[in-house]
C-alpha cells in the first residue's frame, strides 16, 4: 500500500487523541503505519531530500492542518492534544476529515485565506476536490520542485561534461577529487596529467605533503548511454600495478556493467567506480561548475518559545 496523504492521516491521527490524552506526534508513526497496514520499507521511505521519513512529515503536516482548525492544541513542543471541538468532530464528523471540512472553523478559513503565492492556490484546488487521495503538503511539493531541478541540473552537467575536451575532462575530475577533500583540499596536491603517454592514467592526487600514499585518477569521456565493461578496468589495474599503487579512481561520464563491480570487489586493489550519475551528483554536492542562484531559507515554528 502507498503512504496515504495528509488528508487521509488527519481523522486517524486525532482518533489517536481522543482519550484527552497528551499525544507526542513522533510516537504516532507506528499506530498509523498498523492502521494502514504499511511495511517497514514503507515506514522508512524518506523526503527526496532524504531528511526526514515521508510518512512523519505527513503526519506532522496533519496535525498543522488540524490545529490550524483548532481541533487539537499544542500544549508543549512536539505533542498535541485534542480539543472539545476535535471531540465533536469525531462524534458527529465524516469518514475523511479533508481541508473542504476544515473550512468550516472561521480559524482555518482565515489562516488558509492569509496564505499566498502558488500554495494557497494549490490548496485551495485541494479545497474543492474532496476525492483527491495523492495530494501532498507543501513541503513535499517544495522538495520535489528543488529534486526535479537538481535532475536537470546534473543532466546539463553530464551534456556539457561530454562536449568538453578530454584534458579538461581530466582536470575537471582532478578539481572535484580535491574539492571533496582528497589531497587535504589543496588545489597544488593534485595534477591532471594532460598527456597519451600518461601509462594509463589520467591525473594523480597525493594524499600527503611528502606524496608518499598517492591516488591515481581514470578519467573517462565516452557516450552517456554507453557502458564501460570489464576490460577497461583490468586495464586500469594493471596500471596501477605498474606505479606500484594500491589506490585508484575511475570516472566516466558513462554507466559500468554490472560485471564490473563484481571484479573490483574481488581485487586486492582498492579502485571506487563512479559513474556519469554519480560523476554530475558530486559536483552537485560539492559546487564544482555550478554556482548558487537563489537560497530559500525554510524555517519551522519554535513552539517551546510561545510557552509561558
Amino acid at each position: 500500500m502507498t503512504i496515504p496523504d495528509f488528508q487521509t492521516l488527519m481523522r486517524p491521527l486525532l482518533k489517536l487523541g481522543e482519550n484527552g490524552d497528551e499525544i507526542r506526534t513522533s510516537d504516532c508513526v507506528d499506530d498509523i503505519a498498523n492502521q494502514f497496514n504499511l511495511t517497514d520499507d514503507e515506514k522508512e521511505e524518506m523526503l527526496p531530500s532524504g531528511r526526514q521519513p515521508l510518512l512523519l512529515n505527513r503526519i506532522h503536516w496533519a496535525r498543522t492542518y488540524l490545529g490550524k482548525a483548532e481541533v487539537i492544541t499544542s500544549p508543549k513542543r512536539g505533542y498535541f492534544k485534542i480539543t472539545d471541538r476535535g471531540l465533536k468532530l469525531l462524534q458527529n464528523g465524516p469518514e475523511r476529515i479533508t481541508i473542504k471540512i476544515l473550512e468550516n472553523y472561521p480559524e482555518f478559513k482565515q489562516w488558509r485565506d492569509a496564505q499566498s503565492g502558488s500554495i494557497a492556490k494549490e490548496t485551495k484546488n485541494i479545497a474543492n476536490d474532496e476525492d483527491v487521495n495523492n495530494d501532498k503538503s507543501a513541503e513535499e511539493r517544495l522538495e520535489e520542485a528543488h529534486s526535479e531541478l537538481n535532475e536537470q541540473l546534473k543532466a546539463d552537467i553530464l551534456q556539457n561534461l561530454y562536449n568538453v575536451s578530454p584534458s579538461m575532462f581530466e582536470k575537471i575530475i582532478v578539481d572535484l577529487l580535491i574539492s571533496m577533500g582528497y589531497g587535504g583540499g589543496k588545489a597544488e596536491m593534485g595534477k591532471a596529467l594532460m598527456k597519451n603517454n600518461d601509462g594509463g592514467v589520467d591525473g594523480i592526487i597525493k594524499e600527503d605533503e611528502l606524496g608518499l600514499d598517492v591516488v591515481y585518477v581514470q578519467a573517462k569521456k565516452h557516450k552517456l548511454d554507453s557502458s564501460i565493461g570489464r576490460p577497461d578496468i583490468q586495464s586500469f589495474a594493471g596500471s596501477l600495478e605498474g606505479f606500484n599503487a594500491t589506490k585508484g579512481v575511475f570516472v566516466t561520464t558513462a554507466k559500468f556493467a554490472h560485471t564490473v563491480k563484481d571484479y573490483v570487489e574481488r581485487i586486492h586493489k582498492r579502485i571506487v567506480l563512479i559513474d556519469g550519475q554519480r560523476l554530475a551528483s558530486l559536483m552537485v554536492r560539492h559546487g564544482v561548475g555550478v554556482r548558487t542562484k537563489d537560497i530559500y531559507e525554510l524555517k519551522d515554528l519554535d513552539e517551546d518559545y510561545f510557552l509561558e
